[in-house]
Formats: structure tokens, sequence, C-alpha cells
């Protein structure tokens, strides 16, 4: 019989390392997908970063489609099957490998390709995809239902904080050598990576797999497991499913939950695509190389965070539903500026001359008006992303009946990857029939209206009245 890994109101050594996972794993998104390893794919193996987004939205397009129609499901029927870790344990060391072997992503095409940096990356999507799922449910095994939350926001806090000095590290043992004359940076790039066969951009691969690994370990070696429960997959597979039938015909009844969950997966998809490409489109439209990248990931890192509690405040003011219709509405804003912006140009209609203007400073990065405005628009697209995700969750305890909050909860995540393939299928289409990226990225902006739009029909989720 399975205890659960808490000791009195701390967690103990199964409960850390249930949330040392995450902390090893979600690096990567940072590192390949956002920052690094995409816009090097993008730019420099594809050669036009038109075709590129392209190609980024294809694999996120196929990976989001295989996760829409299989991890609902696995998370339905995992409770039935029992044991988490036997299947997490090859999703885990498969997606590691694949991570690891783009490193021979070379950019003279002569190691993995463009259509194998694509299916590894296909790959890599739908494994995360899995792992999420298992390593949720073994959240009440790791840590219990009292100290769930503070389990899974370690998890949430160590993941930042190591995607963010794994950024530092990266800037400083491989971007910025050569580059700047500071005393604390190295000479030239650590352990003879070589900036012209973008070695420094194809590192990130393996160091997201080695964390991977190195957060994993602890995991399976102390945090306790499901007990087995004799059912087998075949069956626990058709329980499953009539649990996701069920949890949809839950929402009879319940309007004011039905048009924010049909809203959620709009807006939420739109800005799952915002994060997926603005990496891609930052190295492509505004000419930004790995330097410029890692510090823009570096300083978007700190306004994620701010933004959690940005959310908190705006739900306290105004109450969660307002809260959710404001940072909806400032992610168009920022997304409508960030179409207009170029290195030629600010906000549509003001043209800038980098060749004759006076740089703002002497550093390596960001020295000109666009380049700046282009950051500070970042600031506030990353503060209200991750206040939105705060906002939602609070909605939907607002607005689940008294003692369904779990169900409801349970819809909320199928939601959330219904349709996450659709903002990928959206910049691909537009991106590939206007041969522009700003189309792309105008795409989503079309995506995101239709979630705010649906969060007018909302009713409830207004502000707390203050205790007397």
């Amino acid at each position: 019989m399975t205890t659960t890994a808490v000791s009195g109101d701390r967690l103990d050594l199964g409960a850390v390392s249930w949330s040392l996972f995450e902390a090893g794993r979600n690096p990567f998104v940072m590192l390949v997908t956002i920052y690094v390893f995409m816009p090097y794919f993008s730019t420099v193996m594809v050669g036009d970063p038109v075709k590129g987004q392209a190609l980024v939205a294809t694999y996120g397009q196929w990976a989001g489609w295989i996760i829409a129609l299989t991890a609902p499901l696995l998370g339905a029927s995992i409770d039935r099957i029992g044991p988490r870790k036997p299947l997490l344990l090859v999703s885990t060391l498969v997606m590691a490998v694949l991570m690891m072997s783009l490193w021979w992503a070379r950019p003279d095409l002569t190691g993995l390709g463009i259509g194998g940096v694509v299916v590894a990356a296909t790959l890599i999507n739908v494994l995360f995809g899995y792992t999420e799922v298992l390593h949720n449910a073994m959240l009440a095994q790791a840590a219990g239902p009292r100290l769930a939350h503070k389990a899974s926001g370690l998890g949430l806090a160590l993941s930042n904080a190591v995607s963010v000095l794994v950024l530092v590290f990266v800037l400083w043992a491989f971007a910025l050598p050569g580059k700047v004359p500071w005393g604390w940076i190295p000479a030239q790039p650590l352990f003879g990576m070589d900036p012209a066969a973008h070695e420094p951009e194809r590192i990130v691969g393996p160091i997201a797999g080695v964390l991977c690994v190195l957060g994993a370990l602890p995991m399976f070696l102390f945090t306790p497991d499901a007990a087995r429960t004799g059912n087998g997959i075949a069956r626990s597979l058709r329980e499953g499913l009539r649990t996701l039938l069920g949890m949809v015909g839950k929402l009879r009844g319940h309007r004011d939950m039905t048009a924010f969950l049909l809203a959620r997966m709009l807006y939420v998809d739109a800005m799952t695509a915002v994060l997926l490409f603005s990496g891609v489109y930052a190295a492509g439209v505004m000419k930004w190389h790995t330097l410029t990248m890692l510090s823009y990931g570096v300083l978007l890192s700190v306004f994620a965070a701010l933004g959690g509690i940005l959310g908190s405040r705006l739900d306290a003011a105004l109450g969660p539903k307002v809260a959710v219709r404001i940072e909806v509405l400032m992610t168009l804003v920022g997304l409508v500026c960030v179409i207009g912006m170029a290195p030629e140009r600010i906000l549509y209609f003001w043209h800038y001359d980098a060749a004759a203007a006076a740089p703002l400073w002497n550093g390596p990065f960001f020295r000109t008006w666009p380049d700046l405005l282009y950051l500070l628009i970042g600031f506030s697209n990353a503060a209200f992303i991750t206040a939105s995700y705060s906002s939602s969750r609070t909605l939907l305890l607002r607005l689940s009946p008294p003692g369904e909050s779990g169900a409801f909860f349970g819809i909320f995540a199928l939601s959330g990857t219904a349709t996450m393939w659709l903002g990928s299928f959206l910049v691909h289409y537009a991106t590939a029939t206007f041969h522009s990226q700003q189309a792309g990225m105008g795409a989503i902006v079309v995506l995101m209206s239709c979630g705010w739009i649906g969060m007018c029909f909302v009713r409830g989720g207004g502000r707390l009245a203050p205790h007397g």
C-alpha cells in the first residue's frame, strides 16, 4: 500500500522530488522552443524566416493534433491503470534522447536535417504532453491533498528559477564570450564551442536533455507511485472514455461555465501560440541573434513571474472575470503592436534609420529604439499572459458549483488540450498563404479576439464583497 510523501506541514523528500521533475523538464521550452534553438532552425537551417515559421507551425500543429486525440484519454484512464512510473520513465528517456539529438542539427544540413528536426520536435512535444499528464497524476501520491498546492507551487517556482539560471549560463558561457570586453565574461566560448558552426545554439538541446534526466532521477527514486489496480489496459481505456464523456455531460445546465471554457480554449490556444512563435518571430523580423534572444528570454522571464502577482491583484480588485478580459485585451494590444515593429519601423507608421541614429547605449544588444520598444512590448505580453493563466484558474473556481470544483478542473484540463493545435494551424496557414511572418501573428490576433469576445458572454465571477 502506497503512502503519501508528507510529513506534518512540510514537504518531504518524495514531494520535493516530484517538484524537481518539473524543474528539470521545463527549461526545454525556454532553451529550445522559444529563445535559442528554434530561432536558429528557422533563420539558419531553413534560411528563410517565413518558411521557418511555417515549419515550426507545422510541427506544433501535428503535435497538437496527437495530444488532443490521446492525452485526455490517457489522463482519464491512468487512475484505472494504476502505476504512472513505467510509462513516465519510457516517455522521459525517449524525450531526453530526442532533445540531445538536436546537437546534430548542423547549419549545412549534413547531420540531422530539416525534416529530422521537424520529426524530433513533434515527438518531443507529444512526449512532453504525456509526461505532463502522468506527472500531474502523481501529485496525490507525492504530496497528498493537503499539501498538493505546496508541491505544485514549488515545482513552478523551481522550474522558472532553473530556466532563468540556465539561460543566464548559456548567455555567459557561450553567447557573450568574444562579444564584450567584460572581465567576468570568458574570452572565448567554453568547451571550444564554435560560433561559426552555431554550436552555442545547438548545445541547448543536449543541455535540456541532461537537465530532464537529472530532474527526473529523484522522482523515480523517492516519490511513491500509485498502487496496481489489476485492470487491463483495454478495460482502463474503455472506462476512461466513459469518464471523458461524463465530464462533457457535466456542462449541461451550466451556461456560464460552458461559455467560459469555450472562450478559454480560444484565448489560451492563442497565448500558447504567442509563446511558441515569439522567438522565431523576433529572430526573423527583428533580426535578433542568439545573444539578443538569450537576453530577451532572461528579462521576459522576470516579467512573467511578476504577472502572477498582477493576476492576483486584478482578481482581488476587479474580480477574475473582469481580470481575464483585461489581461486578454492587453495581450491583444501588445500583439498588434508587435506586428507593427521592424528594425526600420516603429508601430507601423514611424520610419527609423538605424544607420543615421546614434545607438542608445554601447552594449551588445537593444541598441535601437525599435529593439527597445519591442522589448518593452514583450514585457507587457509576458506579464499579462501569465496573469491570465492565474485569473483563469480563479474564475473556474468562482463559477464552479459548491463541491464540484474537482470535476470542473478535469474539464478545464480537457479544454486545454482539445484545440491546442488550432493556433499552430492558423499560423501555418496564414504564414504560408501570405508569405509573411506578420500574417502568421495576425492569425493569432484573430484567434485571441474570438476568445475575448467569448468572455463577454460569461456572467458571474465578479469581485467578492469585502468582509464586514
